[in-house]
């Protein structure tokens, strides 16, 4: 299990390369007439998806997306902090970085609301939000 500084370290570095990334145009729209899409800083190429997202109190999700360049799912990490998870039993089917596939179940102790999903892929992170209910 990760310790609070890690969890709060990707989390940061996450944060941070939205940030850049917003604040240097990097998701901004292309030019008219370019054919490139735009591209998230390095460090946070990483995407995740958790289905079925809304998700009730005790359900099953499974984790999936890829690790945008990264080496392979190493650790998947929810909530805002070690005593307040938003995913528990969380354990990694599949470290495939092309797809990668986690299975856990939605905290008793979390309400109605959402909770952060973080993905760690060895040099490459990616976040996205499940929506929760009671």
């Amino acid at each position: 299990m990760l310790k609070k500084t890690s969890i709060t370290a990707i989390g940061l570095t996450v944060a941070a390369g939205a940030i850049t990334a917003t604040s240097s145009g990097a998701f901004a729209a292309p030019e008219p007439g370019a054919n490139t899409e735009p591209v998230p800083p390095k460090g946070a190429r990483a995407q995740v998806q958790v289905t079925p997202n809304p998700v009730w109190r005790g359900q099953e999700v499974t984790i999936t997306g890829d690790c945008g360049g990264g080496t392979g799912l190493k650790a998947v990490l929810s909530g805002y902090s070690e005593t307040t998870p938003v995913l528990e039993d969380v354990r990694i089917v599949d470290d495939n970085p092309a797809s990668f596939i986690a299975k856990g179940r939605l905290s008793e102790r979390v309400g109605n609301g959402v909770g952060p999903v973080f993905v760690d892929c060895g040099g490459e992170a990616g976040v996205t939000l499940v929506v929760t209910h009671a």
